[in-house]
């Protein structure tokens, strides 16, 4: 799995695929090496690049995970060093690799070995990449957005990320709901200016959480919790989420709101079939509609919207702690491409917000060509758009949005802008 995230492949979509390959119990401990080891990549490539004689070859980047992964139970989990190095080495016979055997055995011997002293040359070196286990492109990009607040922002991408709860208010209390935690010795705290949410002192499987089933409670960021708040829908109102997978914002829209007429779309067929499963669990039925929020065509975009959420593709620099992955796979010319997709989809989609309308922009980025610089040219070129200063306990605001940065626990980086529609 690891291979194919060094290939370019999401962890989420290789854990989709393969996960079910793996038996249940060792599901947990899959997720743990496989998410670890890309949380803390670039400090066990240099700790690999000091061990083997020569980086591996394209077709055996698989041998090169599993280095990775031994190193990563040796240096951060209890598991015995001779059972990491046995199985880790014995794994290579799997792929059909026995030559790779003798080579991860020998490789993660001497590391046993001599740990302290390659751990320490590693940190005399103190290269961006190790110290922040970021790729140095986005360690400068990061410097240079917030250069006040750099630091902070990539010591809280390198954290695990808090256990999130969105409780659905038009069902129980938050203070209600904390109790019921406790009732079953789970231990929750509301996190300050979002009234949905609460944080778990420790992760837990769904199944323990009262009323996951029904839908009295969900899994969901803090910060992505703001997106129904800002959007600000009232009954009755027509509202369009326009990249709706895989449907929290969607279901939170509707929790906050229930009589609405909401239209959920996606461009992503499979990715839409989640949306369907997490309304069915939550008990709501929104139209879902698969389309291009970029190209608008269909009964969906013959409709004037009061509302539309546009939660745009992005380099979703701000979520890394939850998905470490996109550290591997993004790239620097990957800004370029998203800045005009998201261009291209708000400009598709303010035709259809009615006039007096409000479309919330939304990315899980942290970078400003994708948000304020983005809204800011929006804003050049419609002049019947006027942004809505946005009022939160939570984040920063800026000229035209509101700036959520993961320099604490409690939220994942967001950036949020309200646009409204001049005209009558």
């Amino acid at each position: 799995m690891l291979a194919d995230v060094l290939h370019g492949h999401s962890l989420t979509e290789a854990l989709r695929v393969h996960q079910p390959q793996v038996a249940e119990r060792d599901r947990a401990l899959l997720a743990e090496l496989t998410y670890g080891v890309c949380r803390e990549y670039f400090f066990l490539d240099a700790i690999a690049a000091q061990l083997l004689r020569q980086p591996m070859k394209k077709k055996d980047q698989d041998i090169h995970a599993l280095v990775l992964t031994g190193l990563y139970q040796i240096i951060f989990t209890r598991i015995p060093a001779y059972a990491a190095i046995g199985e880790t080495a014995g794994a290579a016979r799997l792929l059909k690799k026995k030559w790779a055997v003798a080579v991860i055995n020998g490789t993660l011997r001497r590391f046993q070995r001599e740990s302290r002293q390659l751990t320490e040359k590693v940190e005399r070196q103190n290269s961006p990449e190790v110290r922040y286990n970021q790729p140095r492109w986005l360690v400068d990009a990061i410097y240079k957005a917030w250069p006040q607040q750099a630091e902070a922002v990539l010591k809280g991408l390198q954290l695990r990320p808090p256990f999130t709860l969105r409780v659905n208010l038009q069902r129980c209390e938050l203070s209600e709901y904390v109790s019921e935690l406790a009732d079953g010795e789970l231990i929750a705290e509301p996190v300050a200016g979002i009234s949905s949410a609460l944080m778990l002192e420790k992760p837990v499987v769904v199944s323990r959480l009262p009323g996951f089933g029904n839908g009295q409670v969900s899994v969901q960021d803090a910060g992505a919790q703001l997106a129904a708040f800002l959007l600000a829908a009232r009954p009755g109102m027509r509202v369009l989420d326009a990249c709706a997978a895989p449907g929290g914002k969607t279901g939170h829209l509707l929790e906050h709101t229930p009589d609405l007429e909401l239209v959920a779309l996606d461009v992503d067929e499979q990715r839409l079939a989640r949306v369907a499963e997490n309304m069915q669990r939550l008990g709501f039925s929104p139209q879902l509609v698969v389309g291009d929020a970029s190209r608008p065509k269909g009964a969906w975009a013959r409709s004037a919207y009061d509302r539309i959420l546009v939660d745009a593709p992005c380099t979703a620099t701000g979520v890394m702690r939850r998905h470490p992955d996109i550290k591997l796979l993004r790239r620097p010319g990957d800004v370029e491409a998203l800045v005009l997709r998201q261009k291209e989809i708000l400009a598709a989609q303010w035709p259809l917000l009615k006039p007096g309308g409000r479309l919330l922009y939304v990315t899980c980025s942290l970078l400003p060509q994708e948000n304020e610089e983005q809204i800011s040219a929006f804003l050049r070129e419609h002049e019947d758009a006027r942004a809505v200063m946005l009022a939160s306990r939570t984040g920063i605001n800026m000229h035209h949005g509101l700036q959520l940065l993961p320099d604490t626990l409690e939220t994942d980086g967001f950036y949020y802008a309200l646009l409204e529609k001049q005209g009558t």
